[in-house]
């Protein structure tokens, strides 16, 4: 089929979401939140809102999109998701989300990097958040574009201890229960749709996984408080499977930035290149 680069750059119309108590509390269920030491998040009384929801109701917008853009979802990857906080997210009302497709490089035999953003709003207009995501369709590579700027890295101080260290364990159950939020992509939940992507079992979404990560610094660096979470970005660089235990280190590059890794527990980093920015 190919890719549709007529699309580039074009703006979709606003794609409605409906946030309300319920769904804020499901997904921090979904990153694993429990009510011993996170009952803010869990109950409607005073709820706080994890900044990772950002990427819910962005999702059904870039899903259009990316489907429009004529991407071949049986060998595409997540690449990278940024994402931008500008105010609180309400815990009700109508947020209206904004895809566009900004850009597309061509990286040969390793596929199509595409790169798209999804602006999220309230019904009066004001930005909310931001998320900008990367997806590697591994098959759509070769089409005659630029083949775009080297990615720079962004690693961990060498020599240098980290200044937070958290662990997580993820529920056997933790895939089922975070689809629930709107990403019911098969892989994370049939045994047999996981195997044609070549695993043995279904995979862990990379999104949850982000949002574990984005719970372990909101507690380590922002002193629980959501407001303070300003930008997060991060690279995809490892599969996760329910059950695992993920470990969230995070060195302080200057003051307001840190620079942060997720591990499983057998040393792979599933979560790299990444850089969070708080007040």
């Amino acid at each position: 089929m190919g890719l549709n680069l007529d699309l580039l750059g074009k703006k979709s119309d606003p794609v409605p979401y409906e946030c309300n108590e319920d769904k804020l509390i499901l997904y921090a269920l979904g990153i694993g939140a429990g009510v011993e030491k996170e009952l803010d998040f869990l109950y409607e009384k005073n709820l706080k809102v994890f900044p990772t929801f950002a990427v819910i109701p962005y999702f059904p917008a870039v899903g259009i999109l990316m489907v429009n853009s004529g991407i071949n979802m049986f060998a595409t990857l997540h690449g990278e998701q940024h994402i931008k906080w500008f105010a609180p997210t309400p815990t009700r009302g109508t947020l209206l989300n904004t895809a566009v497709w900004t850009k597309v490089y061509d990286k040969g035999d390793s596929g199509a990097m595409l790169h798209m953003q999804v602006d999220t709003t309230d019904d009066k207009g004001n930005l909310i958040f931001q998320n900008n995501m990367v997806a590697v369709d591994r098959s759509a590579g070769n089409f005659g574009g630029d083949r775009g700027p080297k990615t720079a890295k962004l690693m961990p101080p060498e020599g240098k201890a980290p200044d937070f260290s958290v662990n997580y364990t993820t529920g056997p159950n933790q895939a089922a229960l975070y689809r629930l939020s709107g990403d019911y992509n098969p892989l994370h939940i049939e045994p047999e749709f996981a195997a044609m992507g070549g695993f043995d079992r279904p995979i862990l979404h990379g999104l949850c996984t982000l949002g574990y990560t984005g719970r372990a610094i909101l507690h380590s660096v922002c002193g629980s408080d959501p407001a303070r979470m300003k930008a997060l970005s991060c690279r995809f660089t490892g599969v996760v499977f329910p059950g695992d235990t993920l470990t969230i280190e995070g060195w302080q590059l200057e003051p307001g930035k840190y620079t942060f890794q997720t591990k499983t527990q057998d040393g792979r980093v599933v979560l790299g290149n990444a850089l969070a920015e708080v007040a």
